[in-house]
């Protein structure tokens, strides 16, 4: 593929699995960081996400296991859960998976990815979680 052919690859892989949210991300990066936001879409999306290894649903759950353990990456994190949702995960699989982080990265990065996820949750209107014990 051409660099061109590759972005808007990736533009359309982008769209399918974080919708508004990551355009938004390109958008937010127009006047700063062009360049960074030609790799997002054109590596992150038009090579990594379109790779047939792994489904977008397993994709997600991985990343938001990721961006927990990193730490800091609460705004990354918001477009996840969006796109997890996207992809078919269900919010208590999304629950789930941040509470089994708290073996892993500790309580208080659960904690933070687990309060992204009720804002995300909120403004999608999906509180409370069913199941979520």
């Amino acid at each position: 593929m051409t660099p061109e052919e590759q972005y808007e690859h990736g533009l359309m892989i982008m769209r399918q699995i974080d919708g508004e949210v990551g355009q938004r991300v390109v958008d937010n990066l127009a006047d700063i960081s062009p360049g960074l936001s030609r790799q997002v879409v054109a590596w992150a999306f038009g090579e990594m996400y379109a790779r047939p290894g792994l489904p977008p649903r397993d994709r997600q759950l991985v990343t938001l296991g990721m961006l927990t353990a990193l730490g800091g990456a609460e705004p990354q994190l918001e477009v996840h859960v969006n796109a997890a949702l996207n992809v078919g995960l269900k919010p208590a699989e999304i629950v789930e998976a941040l509470l089994h982080s708290a073996a892993y990265c500790g309580i208080p990065r659960a904690l933070n990815a687990t309060f992204v996820a009720k804002k995300v949750f909120a403004e999608r209107g999906l509180l409370p979680v069913a199941d979520a014990n």
